[in-house]
């Protein structure tokens, strides 16, 4: 690890973590994509970004095990209620919470999502208004996710 540390320079756990941050910016914009397009993400990509979360938080973790903690049990509260409403809320869009909330821990998280919901409910309030959606259409969360957490990643949230 200390030779890895060596390429990334002086600061070499944060700038290893900020190059992660773009990596999995990268990632999540991609997904998006994905999301709108097809309305659907592979499970074997969303473990791939598992992989790139923990290698993460293994690299660059600043000893705040116990927020990575309670992020992942965060996204383990929504995967318990996609299986118990039989994917009312997707598996994916869960499987993601789950991956961000070990990335950038509780309180993190917190706001992650109260940002993705908040943009969420105006965009569906609007299509609804503009009659584009009716109450019973669905639309992709993933890309609400994303814009929420790149706009705290660079606004400086965390």
């Amino acid at each position: 690890m200390c030779k890895i540390m060596n390429v990334f320079g002086q600061n070499g756990r944060e700038n290893l973590w900020m190059f992660f941050q773009a990596v999995i910016a990268v990632y999540l914009l991609i997904l998006s994509v994905i999301d709108i397009r097809w309305k659907k993400v592979s499970v074997r990509s969303l473990l791939i970004l598992l992989v790139i979360a923990v290698l993460c938080q293994v690299l660059c973790s600043k000893g705040e095990l116990r927020m990575m903690v309670a992020g992942g049990l965060c996204g383990g509260v929504f995967l318990f209620l996609s299986w118990f409403t039989q994917e009312s809320f997707g598996y994916g869009d869960s499987i993601l919470i789950l991956i961000l909330g070990i990335l950038s821990g509780g309180w993190n998280l917190l706001w992650i999502l109260f940002a993705a919901f908040l943009i969420a409910s105006v965009y569906g309030g609007i299509m609804i208004a503009r009659k584009k959606y009716t109450r019973k259409n669905s639309f992709p969360f993933i890309p609400f996710l994303t814009v929420a957490y790149l706009g705290g990643m660079i606004g400086g949230v965390y």
